[in-house]
């Protein structure tokens, strides 16, 4: 089943390419031809690559794995920050943090002093300083929300990167690779697809074709959650039900010797009767 048509890329503009002087010539598969001068991305393929990311997409996110996605580029910055919020995945919109993966434990160190900071404010620890170690603090605060704020619930390393534009998240692509984790990429015309493992072959400059892109990769991540939750509440009723027998089982024990006892009462009742008589 395909996820998207040829006529909804073709509407965004997905298939603008950059002009040919800029080309990448490890693009040639998937541009369909040239025309004054700009080169046409082949939409037929960019289907296909899409279709195949979006399932791969949704596995990951069936799989309860999160998929961090980067987009630096004034255009696509709040479609990414949006799209990726609704489904409860990690974002980086602000400049991308140097070892972001390769450090991992550095970044997660500076969420963690975040936190801190948070918690200080909490228990009126801030009211004891100065109103310029508070003015700092504050300071401090609000440039860590701005570039790590989104990615507070990451805490370990992501399964897989979507990134737009992989010419300008050149270091978050070559971090994800060095690591080993998949990188799923809008990639143009000017860029290398070489470093990326499933690449969208469209136009990563233009809002509409990168918010198509986006939200058909983030409503197969929603199917994916969905599929998710569905399978936890099929196992626990599974469970539930495995529990019942057990249960019953238990409870005709208990009759069954409460009967037994009856009966072993009424006997020895008998006999003393009997020996009674005689």
């Amino acid at each position: 089943m395909s996820r998207t048509n040829f006529e909804t890329l073709l509407e965004a503009g997905c298939h603008f390419g950059h002009l040919r002087r800029k080309w990448n010539p490890a693009m040639a598969p998937y541009i369909f031809m040239e025309r004054n001068g700009i080169h046409i991305i082949d939409l037929h393929k960019t289907v296909a690559k899409l279709d195949e990311a979006a399932e791969a997409l949704k596995q990951i996110a069936k799989s309860g794995k999160k998929i961090l996605f980067v987009a630096t580029k004034k255009q696509a910055k709040q479609i990414v920050a949006e799209k990726a919020a609704a489904v409860n995945m990690p974002y980086v919109i602000e400049r991308w943090p140097g070892g972001m993966l390769t450090n991992f434990p550095t970044i997660r160190k500076a969420v963690k002093k975040m936190a801190n900071i948070d918690k200080l404010t909490a228990d009126g620890t801030f009211a004891n300083l100065s109103k310029r170690e508070i003015l700092q603090i504050s300071r401090q605060r609000a440039k860590l929300e701005k570039n790590l704020g989104s990615i507070a619930d990451l805490t370990r390393l992501p399964s897989a990167l979507f990134v737009v534009d992989v010419l300008k998240e050149q270091i978050a692509v070559r971090e994800a690779n060095r690591l080993g984790i998949p990188v799923f990429g809008i990639v143009d015309t000017n860029s290398n697809p070489n470093n990326v493992d499933f690449v969208i072959p469209a136009n990563d400059d233009a809002n509409k074709s990168v918010e198509v892109i986006v939200d058909i990769c983030c409503t197969a991540i929603a199917e994916g959650l969905e599929e998710r939750k569905a399978e936890k509440v099929d196992a626990e009723a599974a469970g539930e039900a495995e529990n019942k027998p057990r249960k019953r089982s238990a409870k005709a024990r208990v009759e069954k010797t409460e009967t037994e006892e009856a009966a072993a009462a009424e006997a020895t009742e008998t006999a003393e009767a009997a020996t009674e008589e005689a």
